[in-house]
């Protein structure tokens, strides 16, 4: 029988909570809903009003994977649903997780949350910069920590702050919280960051995404600040054999960091940075810390 849940009024059918999600180090269902209920708050800040990209792994990682943008079939009608645009030409609805309820729904589904630099009353207009710091073979996060203080001081010229946080994977990813821009100049100035990184840190940036370039190198993605395109949320577990999560480090975590393993952050280490740190990417939700775009 499925379990029946209640929260803040709403009741959830939780399903398969023995199953194992992530099968080296056993992590079940029943965990991943727990960690989500537990740093509810922190990812709700950056959940709240952004449309919402599902990644989903209901198999766990070597299963089917699958994307989409569609409110899944089976939404409850108390889950918001905006109609965003999709393209110059057409719009489409997506689901925004605005609630501890809608969050814990979204969570049974197994996904990885995705969304873009913008929010749906201002379809576009990015609030946000991202740089997603991608190494390629035999380069590691380490590489990645270089080019993202390079990074840190280019922005802070420009009187920008930079925050950082793990991908969850290989990578590093540096948000910028701005003064709604439009998404094309924020990708325009995104992508002269990167050509300058490139220019100034000799053999090690690449802002082109072909893979020939890459082995050795970061790939300085500056592709996901535009409209169309989506990053990893803040907090949200990655669809990996381990429970790995995207999270927030602080900028000391960056400049020592000497092996991949030092910024490897999982499932069970984030409710204790919580605790210690608070949020450490809490400026991006916060209008006072938006920087004006060059």
């Amino acid at each position: 029988m499925t379990p029946i849940t209640e929260v803040e009024g709403r009741r959830l059918a939780l399903s398969n909570l023995e199953k194992v999600l992530h099968p080296a180090t056993g992590t079940t269902k029943g965990e991943v809903l727990h960690y989500y209920a537990t740093i509810a708050d922190a990812i709700l800040t950056h959940l709240r009003d952004r449309p919402l990209s599902f990644l989903r792994y209901p198999d766990g990682p070597e299963g089917q994977l699958f994307f989409t943008k569609n409110p899944p079939p089976g939404t409850p009608d108390w889950v918001e649903v905006a109609d965003v645009p999709r393209s110059s030409r057409e719009t489409g609805e997506q689901v925004v997780v605005q609630d501890l309820p809608s969050l814990m729904w979204a969570a049974n589904l197994v996904v990885e949350f995705h969304t873009p630099q913008w929010r749906t009353d201002r379809p576009a207009l990015a609030d946000r910069m991202v740089l997603d710091l991608d190494p390629g073979a035999p380069a590691t996060v380490v590489e990645c920590c270089r080019v993202a203080l390079w990074l840190r001081e280019r922005l802070a010229a420009d009187g920008l702050d930079a925050y950082a946080k793990t991908s969850g994977s290989k990578g590093l990813h540096l948000l910028v919280p701005l003064d709604p821009a439009p998404s094309a100049e924020v990708s325009a100035y995104a992508k002269s960051l990167a050509v300058e990184a490139e220019a100034e840190l000799g053999g090690l940036v690449v802002h082109r995404m072909a893979r020939a370039l890459r082995p050795g190198k970061v790939f300085v993605d500056h592709s996901q600040n535009a409209a169309a395109k989506t990053t990893a949320t803040p907090y949200t577990l990655r669809a990996r054999t381990e429970p790995t999560v995207s999270a927030p480090v602080t900028w000391d975590e960056v400049e020592g960091c000497g092996s991949p393993e030092d910024l490897v952050l999982r499932l069970g280490d984030i409710p204790g940075r919580l605790d210690r740190h608070g949020d450490l990417l809490a400026p991006l939700a916060d209008p006072a810390a938006a920087g004006v775009l060059p």
